[in-house]
């Protein structure tokens, strides 16, 4: 994953749909999934953080395939970076 700053803000943007600076985080995955990156702006700038798995990759929640925006709640966020799959798991009622 080479996007930077621009790029990723670009993403959110257009592809997204959202506002960079809401304060949301935004994450990114590579295409082979095992490298992931953070996007968030804390009110004076952007941050990004990035992670790279030594072994395995990251799994995002079972969605269709014409979805392009994955709403994450705060726990599956804490849970995303450390490689956790998530697909097993589900939300209570």
């Amino acid at each position: 994953m080479r996007k930077k700053f621009n790029d990723l803000y670009d993403l959110v943007r257009d592809r997204l749909s959202c506002d960079p600076e809401s304060g949301h985080v935004s994450l990114f995955t590579n295409a082979r999934r095992n490298c992931l990156k953070l996007l968030v702006y804390d009110g004076s700038g952007h941050w990004i953080c990035a992670k790279r798995l030594d072994e395995g990759r990251f799994r995002w929640p079972e969605t269709g395939s014409a979805v392009n925006k994955i709403v994450l709640s705060h726990e599956e966020l804490a849970l995303q970076p450390g490689g956790i799959d998530l697909s097993p798991t589900s939300r209570r009622a």
